[in-house]
């Protein structure tokens, strides 16, 4: 079922402009300058909510990157689908420097071929990190800003759908990366709302009795 679904997305249900918008959804290098701009201007101009938020949602990224999914990948050792099966379509953009500059050019595409040998490969399938990423972020996003917040959900799960066009994750990897993230950051989300509510008084006693809770106006 999983790699019939992997097919589906990969290699029928496909065509140019899809192949351009998913290769771009599924580019972090692209997206990274344009996040750093907003979030350091959210830390200069921002109000308490938006530093909150962008102190909150990088804490629990790093956390749910660097140490949950990277370890979970070390110890699941599932490779990707392009690594094991013949013919997946493997998308990605054209080299430009800067990177946004690729969006203007053709997207690249080739077939994969599998030698057998997976001592060498370009990182591990499960958990998705993009995934992983963008679905906190989301979740993060709708903690702090509610009605909106929740629109967030629509590119990430357009980033985790890309990374199965792409060829880089199997459709369960996606679908178990998101329950994934989802369960991890509640339970940060919980954790960071404890430890303001318990030290935000004794640290910022002024900003503290303003906003007593992180995730209310």
């Amino acid at each position: 079922m999983d790699q019939k679904l992997l097919f589906l997305i990969n290699r029928e249900w496909t065509n140019p402009a899809l192949d351009r918008l998913m290769a771009l959804m599924s580019s972090l290098p692209v997206w990274l300058p344009l996040l750093i701009v907003a979030g350091c201007w959210a830390l200069w101009r921002g109000g308490f909510r938006a530093r909150a938020f962008i102190v909150t949602a990088g804490l629990i990224v790093g956390i749910n990157d660097g140490l949950v999914a990277k370890n979970v990948k070390r110890l699941a050792d599932r490779p990707r689908p392009h690594q094991v099966l013949d013919g997946v379509r493997m998308l990605d953009l054209a080299k430009a420097t800067p990177r946004l500059l690729a969006v203007a050019k053709p997207v690249k595409v080739k077939l994969s071929h599998p030698t057998g040998a997976l001592d060498n490969v370009d990182g591990r399938s499960f958990p998705s990190s993009h995934a992983m990423n963008t679905i906190t972020i989301a979740l993060v996003a709708t903690c702090f800003y509610r009605r909106r917040g929740w629109l967030a959900f629509v590119p990430a799960l357009l980033v985790g759908y890309s990374r199965v066009y792409v060829g880089a994750h199997w459709p369960s990897d996606i679908v178990t990366s998101i329950f994934f993230a989802l369960g991890t950051t509640l339970l940060l989300l919980a954790g960071c709302e404890m430890v303001w509510r318990r030290l935000g008084a004794r640290s910022f006693p002024q900003i503290h009795a303003a906003h007593p809770s992180l995730f209310t106006p």
